[in-house]
């Protein structure tokens, strides 16, 4: 791991949820490769340095290979609940492994342009110890890129087992919350919504034109 990307001790620890299916990917997503590096290998380059320690929640093994100390790990409810169910597992995974820590910031496995202050500016958004910050953008809410008290873990869990919808959203608005709103990226070429996310081989390629001007302008 390079100096650029050693964890930051003042940040809540984070994980990556790639638990997800990719049923229409046609598959892993976090091993599709963009600009030659596998997707989960950019995210995490990109979250490592905004975080006090990194995991990954996965329920299949990636084959990938990455910094040893970033764990792997799966839901703690099965049955692929949906991404609340790698919520609850990154709740879990930071109370056992990062005891001091009152929240646990979460990002996708197939959004590799997010902020670098993504993880600051949601610890910055915090005001009250149970409060959800979340991302959003051009008046959107990305519910997964969020910092999530770690003590909603039982409620969550009960959640997941009763409500038959699962909808992320509707789990944060009925919790203390605070929206952070990032700006589009300025590219050459015009804005790119800093959380576009990759579910199909379309979007892949759209990603992989991207990638050089958003390499260009954070240089």
């Amino acid at each position: 791991m390079s100096a650029s990307a050693m964890p930051n001790a003042d940040r809540p620890p984070a994980v990556i949820l790639a638990g997800g299916r990719s049923s229409r990917m046609g598959s892993d997503k976090a091993a599709v490769t963009l600009g030659g590096m596998p997707l989960l290998l950019h995210v995490i380059e990109r979250l490592t340095p905004q975080t006090a320690g990194l995991g990954v929640n996965s329920n299949a093994a990636t084959g990938l290979d990455f910094a040893p100390g970033i764990s792997l790990f799966a839901d703690t409810v099965p049955g692929y609940a949906g991404p609340m169910a790698g919520v609850l597992s990154a709740m879990r995974h930071a109370a056992k492994h990062f005891p001091a820590a009152s929240h646990v910031a979460t990002v996708p496995t197939d959004t590799p342009f997010f902020p670098h202050d993504l993880v600051a500016r949601l610890q910055g958004a915090i005001t009250l110890p149970a409060q959800i910050a979340v991302a959003c953008s051009a008046g959107v809410m990305h519910p997964v890129f969020a910092l999530w008290p770690v003590d909603l873990a039982g409620e969550l869990e009960r959640w997941l087992l009763t409500d038959e919808k699962r909808r992320v959203r509707s789990f944060i608005e009925s919790h203390a919350m605070a929206e952070v709103d990032f700006p589009m990226l300025e590219t050459a070429t015009g804005p790119i919504d800093p959380f576009f996310n990759i579910n199909t081989p379309a979007d892949l390629e759209t990603a992989e034109r991207w990638l050089l001007l958003i390499e260009d302008m954070e240089r």
